[in-house]
């Protein structure tokens, strides 16, 4: 090609600043070579629009979490507002409507931000759920506090498959792992918030106002979010060259080049990119094609299981103590102590992502998932407890950081999303129905049995992963994503 970049280029740009990556200091040889817009943004430096971007999917992924954990907080308090018991059906539906939700919302909505685009996908999903946690406050009884949760649970499992896709597209791949995990740990902060509020309002009444209400309330700040960073999100590149907007592309990207302080090719060799969005059936028959069949099934297979280990503990850990013989408010308490873990866990999962291949990672705190578990069900004493149920926590965040980055490696930008929110539905459906598995192990073998359940699916799902999954630390998305 016959392209000079408007600012940085070539041996003076070198000599200027050797420190700088290949991208930003020699852009006119890589132009004359023929850069592609995907290979431009893989290896960008990062720039303050790329940590604007993990800030604000990081604060949206913070009321996900925040709903997700939520009812495992205040179950106890709503099993005696409404007189509920852990064997009734009534609370296995209060536990498991907002998993249902996600179901419907990862299939139906997951795919959606493959039509609309990243950023309007991840805003809508966002108001969606902050408006439902709005009215579940306000539930009358157990049936409107079941359907309000559903609703909820609808916006919920649909913005991850839309952040994963934002995220890995727009993020340089040496810096991908590592911001994606800021992003999530920044999330994982609700885990444990969520869990001291609850310690906090459980018992409280203010002003006549369960103090379970105002947890939920403080859930739909989030709509309050988008309303102030709306106009500034930057919509995907990698999303708008595979709608075959490429001009719109082209400024979006000069939005994060400018940012970063790198220059632009005067123009981009375009190789495979399409011409048009692709429909639903085209979309499904590319995953249908190598590479991607064998992907789509292990990640089929990957979240018909994973949801064992993940959600398993978080969800019922409360029930698991309180079969203890703790009171409400001690095992509000040791469960919010266990939370801890979560975004640790994340915070610990921000080197691993650079250090580790990831699905080696994946695979690794899968096991250690396993056996802290395991642990948590042997223990007796409070101190056991609460460590194991830390350790559990902790390697769960790195094993879903780990997930989250490497789901969103693995498919192209035109069918990313699609991709991830019909596996990634499947672990809500599956989460929906823990309560009508687990419990019934709990309640009749005791925690050790119910923890050898989850134990057998992480199994299989290690396996699983072991044997389909492609590498992809520090690989362009074009290496990863052949045409």
């Amino acid at each position: 090609m016959n392209s000079q970049p408007m600012e940085l280029g070539g041996r003076a740009a070198r000599e200027a600043d050797p420190g700088l990556p290949a991208a930003a200091r020699d852009g006119s040889a890589r132009a004359a070579q023929g850069v592609t817009l995907g290979g431009f943004m893989d290896e960008m430096p990062v720039g303050a629009l790329h940590r604007f971007v993990v800030w604000v999917v990081g604060i949206g992924l913070f009321f996900d979490m925040y709903e997700i954990f939520l009812v495992s907080s205040i179950g106890s308090a709503l099993q005696n507002e409404y007189g509920l018991d852990g064997h009734s059906t009534g609370f296995k539906l209060l536990l498991a409507s907002a998993f249902i939700g996600m179901f419907f919302g990862s299939l139906c909505l997951g795919s959606l931000a493959d039509r609309i685009g990243r950023r309007r996908a991840f805003l809508l999903t966002l108001v969606w759920y902050s408006a439902f946690s709005l009215l579940a406050a306000f539930s009358v009884n157990a049936g409107m506090l079941v359907v309000c949760r559903f609703l909820t649970g609808v916006g919920v499992g649909a913005i991850y498959p839309v952040a994963d896709s934002y995220l890995s597209e727009i993020l340089p791949k040496d810096r991908r792992g590592r911001l994606a995990a800021w992003a999530y740990t920044t999330s994982y902060i609700a885990v444990p918030l969520v869990g001291f509020l609850a310690v906090w309002l459980n018992p409280l009444h203010l002003g006549g106002v369960a103090g379970w209400r105002v947890i939920l309330a403080i859930g739909s700040l989030g709509a309050v979010f988008v309303l102030a960073i709306k106009h500034r999100l930057p919509e995907s590149p990698r999303w708008l060259l595979a709608q075959g907007r490429a001009d719109e592309a082209r400024a979006t990207l000069g939005r994060f080049a400018d940012s970063a302080g790198v220059a632009l090719p005067a123009a981009f060799e375009q190789t495979g990119e399409r011409k048009h969005a692709l429909t639903l059936g085209e979309r499904i028959g590319l995953l249908r094609r190598a590479p991607y069949g064998k992907r789509y099934f292990m990640l089929t297979v990957f979240h018909l299981f994973q949801a064992f280990g993940y959600y398993g503990f978080g969800t019922l850990a409360g029930v698991v103590v309180k079969s203890r013989g703790f009171d409400v408010t001690g095992s509000t308490l040791f469960v919010a102590l266990s939370f801890l873990g979560y975004p640790i866990g994340s915070l610990l999962s921000v080197p691993l992502l650079n250090w580790i291949e990831r699905r080696t990672l994946v695979i690794a705190s899968l096991i250690s998932v396993a056996l802290f578990g395991l642990g948590f069900a042997y223990s007796n004493s409070i101190a056991l407890i609460v460590c194991f149920g830390f350790l559990t926590t902790c390697a769960s965040n790195v094993f879903s950081n780990a997930y989250h980055v490497y789901q969103a490696e693995i498919f192209p930008a035109s069918v990313r999303s699609t991709a991830i929110g019909s596996t990634y539905s499947l672990s809500r459906i599956v989460s929906s129905a823990l309560p009508f598995i687990l419990l019934p192990v709990l309640n009749q073998h005791g925690p050790l049995a119910m923890f050898g359940v989850i134990s057998v699916a992480l199994a299989i799902v290690a396996i699983t992963l072991r044997t389909l999954g492609p590498l992809t630390t520090r690989r362009s998305q074009d290496e990863i994503n052949p045409v």
